[in-house]
């Protein structure tokens, strides 16, 4: 089941897309990368990073392959236990 969407600092929040946002941040921090170098290793906006991390931009599939690649995981990686299966 899909959970509703939240209000967070005044604006509309996935909780899928924030529990997201925070695994890619938490990655991100684990290989000592400020927000500004995974967007220049992954070719994308340091704006959009950020907007991932907070839950607020709903990430395409070419960018997650982009993420994955810069951040050295398999994709499998961004994913894992955001479903608490795990």
């Amino acid at each position: 089941m899909i959970a509703p969407q939240k209000y967070l600092g005044g604006r509309m929040v996935n909780p899928q897309l924030l529990q997201f946002g925070l695994h890619l941040k938490k990655l991100r921090l684990e290989r000592g990368l400020s927000q500004e170098q995974l967007g220049m290793i992954a070719e994308l906006d340091r704006t959009y990073i950020s907007g991932i991390e907070r839950g607020v931009r709903n990430v395409s599939l070419a960018n997650i392959f982009r993420i994955a690649k810069a951040l050295d995981v398999p994709v499998a990686a961004l994913f894992a236990d955001l479903d608490g299966t795990r």
